[in-house]
């Protein structure tokens, strides 16, 4: 089914923060693929049809002598979005042309979602009864292995089992050595893999022998370039051609793996830790294999998810709803690493995006876990461990909640604010990290989690008990709008944290405590309300009068069934936030006109009918398919332009993932 939304990027190779290439155009042949921080990362696919030359994907290359040699674009008539994969069809000259990229993420088989290898699938037929000669091109350049175009790479050609790996690399080698945000990987291997056939032929060599192909389907083999070359000086390529053949109505199809060994993925406290997937001890080479092996398995999985998905989503808010579940799927997946620490237990390390490249970030987990609640909670687990291995060492001072653990990938200890005390998160971070406990520990139907941490977690129980009803001047989770004291929704948060200290006492075993924090809780939410209340709807801060926001926190009460809250609270603010919309959503609150996606959908769940919640979510669908700016889905936007603020390709688009959750509810 065609996809109705115009994304202002399409996911193309999806894997974690480093291995992320993105379409930022309406046609693969707009435009040059680029990382998702918008550095070009870039691949050309050519065919001929009857020796006639056209461009499916890349772009013209912007300089005299090229533009004359660049065939047209092939026509794209239809394009299709979809959990996992991105699909594009094209037609010229009586041929139809299908390009798919898959990237497996099925978080049901942790190997598959850590393994670092995408599809790149080609499909061709003949749609005018007639038959025709068909080849096909295509290369992936050596800036997706640098970090800048002036570094110099190198090269080899392997045959392995059937395959054909081509590999390339930034010449100096030097693991995790850099941290950052605007940054791409300049280590490890790149892989372009192809099956040993007759009617494939590989190369590695600079980008002109595009023209070669282009002229008249030949690529001679010269012997290459002499190593090492800077990327930028001859454009190098990685590059196949596949000689189809006579192509008749009966689609002939063809699979090429692109992967990415990055050796060492995550520092963590000192020590290098590789990739899950190598945890038992398997090969780049291996691992490239057993994509090609299980690909017809793992493609039949991927559809049945789609399809599931996709049914889930309308019956939970419609189809434009099951769209932006289908957009930010991968993304929310692939702006993070998957690690196992030293005692083997697993390590879902996210990294801040477009922001300052914090790694483990409490407030960028705490939107994001709504997709992985549902479909696996042990990663949930895995965003919080870093953050109690911090708080309980000697390098953290504070009795609250940390913020991060570091600077992607360099997971060694706080970089937020230099850990002063009036740069941290307090309320915020305590309450997202018991909340999370909670949610976690429920969807398990036990408490073991918390039992392991149960002296932290309490304390930052404690912690919300004093000083959570009534916050003082300090960040949330929305820090671009600066400090805030007296902040009502905050305070939310505090509350639902308590009463989710309440019920890890209760899946301990331990009723009176239990209550304990319930009431405490329930009093705490009693003088929420009457600070809060401002005759139709609820203030942005205590105190402060003609104000309001999006009270996001509040969706916890109902997801856990804890009945914290008046009811009337959240019928109250719907009926507010839908007086208040602007053409592309509802600001965040009463002072500035931008909005957070993730918790606009948050807020739209407080709705109780269907009805309230699609015209909520439906002008961020619009936002998403208008916007200027092509970037990977956007949490932050203004919603009268549908102008990106800031902010792409975070997870925290898994938020968007909570009406699916509230009809599936965590108990």
């Amino acid at each position: 089914m065609r996809t109705a939304i115009r994304p202002p990027a399409v996911p193309l190779v999806t894997v974690d923060p480093y291995f992320s290439v993105w379409s930022m155009a309406d046609r693969l042949s707009d435009d040059f693929t680029r990382h998702w921080t918008g550095k070009r990362n870039a691949m050309t696919g050519l065919i001929l049809i009857d020796g006639a030359p056209w461009r499916f994907a890349g772009c013209v290359e912007p300089n005299a002598e090229n533009y004359y040699t660049e065939p047209k674009p092939m026509t794209q008539t239809e394009f299709q979005l979809t959990p996992l994969t991105s699909t594009y069809w094209f037609e010229e000259s009586g041929i139809r042309l299908k390009v798919s990229f898959t990237t497996p993420l099925l978080m049901d088989e942790l190997e598959l979602l850590s393994r670092p290898a995408s599809y790149v699938s080609f499909s061709v037929r003949s749609i005018d009864d007639k038959p025709h000669r068909v080849q096909i091109y295509y290369d992936v350049t050596g800036e997706w292995c640098v970090n800048s175009s002036d570094q110099r790479v190198v090269w080899r050609r392997d045959e392995v089992g059937g395959l054909v790996m081509l590999q390339m690399s930034h010449e100096e080698q030097d693991c995790l050595h850099r941290s950052g945000d605007d940054v791409r990987m300049d280590w490890g291997q790149f892989y372009l893999a192809v099956n040993n056939a007759a009617d494939m032929q590989t190369y590695i060599d600079s980008a002109d022998i595009r023209k070669q192909f282009v002229r008249n389907g030949q690529i001679s083999q010269s012997g290459g370039m002499a190593m090492p070359q800077a990327v930028r000086d001859h454009n190098v390529v990685m590059a196949f051609t596949w000689d189809c053949g006579e192509v008749r109505a009966d689609e002939v199809s063809n699979v090429i793996v692109l992967a990415y060994d990055d050796v060492y993925a995550i520092e963590y406290f000192g020590e290098k830790l590789q990739a899950y997937w190598k945890k038992s001890g398997m090969s780049a080479f291996e691992m490239i294999a057993a994509a090609f092996a299980e690909y017809s398995g793992i493609m039949a999985r991927c559809e049945a998810f789609d399809r599931q998905l996709r049914q889930d989503g309308i019956r939970a808010g419609g189809e434009k709803y099951a769209e932006l579940l289908a957009l930010a799927y991968r993304q929310a997946i692939a702006a993070h690493k998957l690690v196992t620490d030293r005692d083997g237990k697993l390590l879902f390390m996210s990294k801040e995006c477009f922001s300052n490249g914090c790694i483990a970030t409490v407030d960028v987990s705490y939107p994001s876990i709504p997709l992985f609640l549902l479909y696996n909670p042990e990663l949930v687990k895995g965003m919080m461990r870093p953050i109690f291995q911090y708080a309980q060492s000697e390098a953290w001072p504070f009795e609250f909640a940390p913020h991060d653990v570091g600077q992607y990938p360099l997971a060694n200890g706080q970089v937020y604010s230099g850990n002063a005390r009036e740069g941290q998160m307090p309320v915020e971070e305590c309450g997202n990290m018991l909340v999370m406990a909670a949610a976690v520990c429920l969807a398990e139907k036990r408490a073991d989690f918390a039992k392991e941490n149960w002296e932290l977690l309490s304390g930052w129980a404690d912690y919300l008990l004093e000083y959570g009803l009534d916050p003082e001047n300090q960040l949330c989770t929305d820090d671009f709008a600066g400090h805030l004291a007296r902040n009502a929704n905050l305070s939310i948060k505090a509350i639902m944290g308590v009463a989710s200290c309440s019920l890890l006492y209760g899946l301990m075993g331990h009723p009176a405590e239990a209550e304990r924090y319930r009431m405490a809780a329930k009093e705490m939410a009693i003088k929420w309300e009457h600070m809060a209340s401002e005759r139709d709807h609820y203030k942005l801060a205590f105190g402060q009068e003609e104000t309001w926001s999006l009270k996001y926190n509040l969706i916890w009460d109902i997801i856990f069934e804890t009945g914290i809250f008046n009811e009337r609270i959240a019928q109250q603010e719907v009926a507010w936030y839908l007086t208040k919309q602007n053409k592309y959503g509802v600001p965040l609150d009463s002072r500035e006109t931008y909005t957070k996606a993730d918790w606009l959908v948050w807020a739209a769940t407080l709705a109780s009918d269907q009805e309230q919640f699609a015209r909520l979510i439906e002008p961020l669908w619009d936002a998403l398919n208008e916007t200027a700016d092509r970037v990977p889905f956007t949490d932050w936007y203004d919603t009268k332009t549908a102008r990106q603020m800031n902010f792409q390709h975070r997870s925290v688009v898994g938020g968007i993932f909570m009406k699916l959750l509230k009809e599936k509810r965590v108990r």
